[in-house]
């Protein structure tokens, strides 16, 4: 069972998705992420977008430190509903609704941010969290961060959550490579636009 770390929601016991089709990110990894954010001061009031969230760890944590709106995106229903159960229980201790749940494909809700129109992302976020499930390839991954370089605020942070059997990402032009830390069987990558 995960739990909140830090902030407002410290020590919440979050659910975990039944059976192992996701992978979720340990404690350990959880804590060394948030302190390295939030001593690069991206936390606070953040517009977070957490892309295959899974049990919805990552953006509930953010929300308990100080993140101003979290959208986290599932697609599978399990881990959707479990995503949820916890988005309720981190928006009643925070009081306040700053956790929304969309259940549906990670690159279907991102085409869907943008004006058909004007082409313009409709909004844009502070830091966003990409923790794929194994299957997805190499190249599925480059073009969803394709597609996430759109939705960016201009000193945003993404973050990518990989098996550290799992090569690097290759980023677009518009990502630059911050740092990387390998964590046992996790990696974390963190690129800001360009």
């Amino acid at each position: 069972m995960s739990r909140i770390i830090a902030g407002a929601a410290g020590g919440i016991s979050l659910k975990s998705v039944p059976g192992n089709a996701t992978r979720p990110t340990t404690d350990r990894v959880k804590e060394a992420l948030f302190s390295r954010l939030e001593s690069w001061g991206v936390l606070q009031s953040a517009r977070v977008l957490d892309l295959f969230g899974g049990s919805g760890a990552l953006g509930c944590e953010a929300a308990s430190r100080g993140a101003r709106n979290v959208l986290q995106v599932e697609k599978a229903p399990k881990a959707a509903a479990v995503c949820q159960q916890n988005a309720g229980t981190i928006n009643r201790v925070l009081k306040a609704e700053i956790i929304h749940v969309h259940r549906g494909s990670v690159d279907t809700v991102l085409e869907g941010f943008f004006d058909n129109q004007t082409g313009n992302p409709s909004r844009t976020f502070d830091l966003v969290f990409l923790d794929p499930p194994y299957p997805l390839t190499d190249d599925e991954l480059a073009k969803t961060l394709q597609k996430v370089t759109r939705v960016l605020a201009d000193d945003a942070t993404v973050v990518v959550e990989r098996s550290s059997r799992s090569s690097a990402p290759r980023w677009p032009e518009a990502l630059a490579p911050l740092a990387d830390k390998k964590y046992g069987e996790t990696h974390l990558w963190f690129a800001e636009p360009i």
